[in-house]
């Protein structure tokens, strides 16, 4: 996990702001399918600004909340601390410093591609009760479905500069067949966000591949998101679409 903690420092507001949410689909899945209650301990690894978190926090579940990335941490710390059950880690997934077989999640939204899966996986199974689960999250964007999906995924492949690298998109069915060594299910929900152009452009600039300001490419790539906004907008707005993404299992 060490080769993203720094990324998204100087991203903090606008992941807040314009970070997609999750389907509360996955709460009621977790319940029928893996035991989910409100007594269950949650330990939320690469936790962010809390967006996965806050999930299991509203329903009363204790969750451990375990971020490497000060300025992250810091931000879920002023958004969730109304809440009783949360607990703020400076940890990674690699190292949570959580006690041992105390949890009976395990869960990471949009952040399981930053780990190092060989040794998270001994991590989970440190720390996870003996039929604890893991669950995975990720939002993925649809883009060959529409067109404006289609051109922002064009835009984010010509002009930032180690998107492939970095997008959750390298981690495949084989590698979470390897990471849970057992059967795992799969579930997807529909989900979206509407943006007007200045929303646009801070979902862009909340991404870790995106140029910052003084970077080199940050104007060219906001010049090239306005003509796709303007191109695809409808009363000043456009839709982002994903797949919301749910793997849950336990590991061998």
């Amino acid at each position: 996990m060490v080769k993203g903690i720094q990324r998204f420092s100087s991203r903090v507001e606008n992941y807040i702001q314009y970070r997609p949410r999750y389907p509360q689909g996955i709460i009621e899945s977790l319940r029928s399918h893996c035991q989910l209650l409100e007594a269950s301990i949650i330990a939320d690894i690469g936790s962010g600004t809390g967006i996965l978190a806050e999930m299991f926090l509203r329903q009363g579940n204790l969750v451990y909340a375990v971020e490497p990335n000060q300025p992250m941490r810091e931000a879920a710390e002023k958004l969730l601390e109304h809440y009783p059950g949360f607990r703020s880690i400076d940890g990674t997934a690699e190292e949570t410093t959580l006690p041992g077989e105390s949890f009976d999640f395990v869960t990471a939204g949009q952040a399981f591609h930053w780990f190092d899966p060989e040794k998270a996986r001994k991590e989970f199974q440190r720390i996870l009760k003996p039929e604890g689960w893991v669950v995975l999250v990720w939002n993925e964007r649809r883009a060959a479905e529409y067109p404006f999906g289609n051109d922002y995924e064009e835009l984010l492949e010509k002009y930032t500069k180690d998107y492939a690298k970095v997008t959750h998109k390298e981690v495949d069915e084989g590698a979470l067949q390897e990471f849970f060594g057992n059967d795992f299910k799969h579930e997807a929900y529909p989900n979206s966000q509407s943006f007007d152009f200045e929303g646009l452009k801070g979902r862009l600039l909340s991404s870790s591949y995106s140029p910052e300001a003084g970077e080199l490419g940050h104007e060219i790539i906001l010049s090239e998101l306005k003509k796709i906004f303007d191109a695809y907008q409808i009363n000043g707005r456009v839709d982002f679409q994903y797949d919301t993404n749910l793997y849950y299992g336990r590991l061998a």
